[in-house]
């Protein structure tokens, strides 16, 4: 039986439950063994509680269109350990004197590759807008935002390459349902994906504003979490939430780096 069957059997089977409870005049999840069905089932359930509404995934091998957005800079890239945080593939130019950087030109989010054909122009104008203003945000607490290139200026260029719809109802049922829930778990450390959970893939390139030699590049995926924030989202929620986990690493990181307090070894920091 496949997870989405298995998935409509438990709901299917949860409310003829409670149908027949009715029926015989019992109060729906008084009898003793549903309540220590429903225990065992928030017990385990607990054990994901905590999961965070995105995290970093191995990325899909990008297109050539997609990959073109890097141009040369594509061949530099080697992998990123996902285990520990890390992009899929990243480079960082060993000749970077980071600490002489302190302001940023953030360019307006472009889509590359596949992700133009399947996305509607009103939702793809939708997610650029957001991730543009989610790292506005997150950068603007570390660096000056500028618009013009000058010395101690980077420029951050981010393609969004590929990017997949979250299904809104069944979505809400795996993360709210304690029994889907666990299933969805299980799904989630056989695959490295959650059912129902959408996603974005990126790619990001940093570069000195006057000169325009490349500081570091990065191809990363994000997909949606097991928190249960991520319920009664719609359909691009998984994808914001990915844009917002890029952005909020993307400064802090960065910031490390041009403070001083971190090298491209120390990387990602931890999350605060």
């Amino acid at each position: 039986m496949t997870v989405m069957k298995m998935i409509h059997f438990l709901v299917y089977n949860m409310e003829r439950r409670k149908v027949m409870a009715n029926r015989k005049g019992i109060r729906s999840g008084t009898s003793s063994c549903f309540l220590q069905a429903v225990a065992m089932a928030a017990a385990l359930a607990g054990a994901v509680a905590g999961c965070a509404t995105a995290k970093v995934a191995p990325v899909e091998t990008p297109t050539a269109s997609a990959a073109a957005f890097l141009g040369k800079d594509f061949a530099l890239l080697t992998p990123g350990d996902i285990g520990k945080g890390q992009s899929g593939l990243r480079y960082f130019n060993p000749k970077t004197q980071w600490r002489n950087y302190s302001k940023i030109i953030i360019e307006p989010v472009t889509f590359w590759g596949d992700a133009t054909g399947k996305i509607s122009p009103p939702d793809q104008q939708a997610l650029a807008t957001y991730f543009r203003g989610a790292m506005e945000k997150e950068f603007a607490e570390r660096f000056q935002l500028v618009e013009m290139p000058a010395p101690g200026v980077m420029r951050l260029q981010v393609a969004i390459t590929d990017a997949e719809a979250a299904n809104p109802g069944l979505r809400t049922v795996s993360l709210v349902v304690p029994q889907v829930r666990i299933l969805n778990a299980v799904q989630s450390m056989a695959t490295g994906k959650m059912v129902f959970a959408g996603g974005l893939q990126a790619e990001m390139k940093l570069t000195d504003a006057m000169t325009g030699e490349t500081l570091c590049a990065a191809v990363g995926r994000g997909l949606g979490g097991g928190s249960i924030k991520a319920a009664g989202q719609w359909k691009w929620g998984d994808a914001e939430n990915a844009m917002d986990l890029f952005a909020k690493r993307g400064a802090a990181n960065l910031y490390g780096l041009t403070s001083g307090a971190a090298t491209p070894a120390d990387l990602p920091l931890p999350d605060k």
